[in-house]
């Protein structure tokens, strides 16, 4: 069984690895959502995880990345779609061991990227 709870947050970044002149080099915003997504089985009070308690760890989620420059953020600095799941789990796998997905959209130019924790890069 699985539950999802979401949140957004517009932030700017820049992207180092396109060639000089590239739009994406010099420092742009988005806004964007994320879905983080637990699994188990209901405990004895009928729920996966206390739904209070993965609200305030997404809060503080979205306090961390919101109205931020991505790049300054520590272990974020190159700040792809692929990169910003991956530090979303990294961060979130403690408040919330139950974790098994994290999906992040930028949904005005239809991007997304899923993290199921089956490849780990370090």
């Amino acid at each position: 069984m699985k539950l999802s709870r979401e949140f957004t947050f517009d932030a700017a970044h820049s992207l180092g690895h396109y060639p000089a002149g590239h739009a994406n080099t010099r420092v742009h915003g988005h806004s964007f959502r994320a879905r983080v997504t637990v699994e188990g089985l209901p405990d004895d009070h009928g729920q996966i995880v206390d739904l209070e308690k993965m609200g305030a760890a997404l809060k503080d989620m979205q306090a961390r990345l919101d109205h931020q420059m991505l790049n300054e953020i520590e272990g974020l600095h190159q700040p792809t779609l692929e990169n910003l799941c991956l530090w979303i789990w990294e961060n979130l796998r403690q408040p919330l061991p139950q974790i098994c997905a994290v999906e992040v959209f930028r949904d005005s130019l239809g991007q997304s990227c899923l993290y199921q924790g089956s490849q780990h890069v370090d």
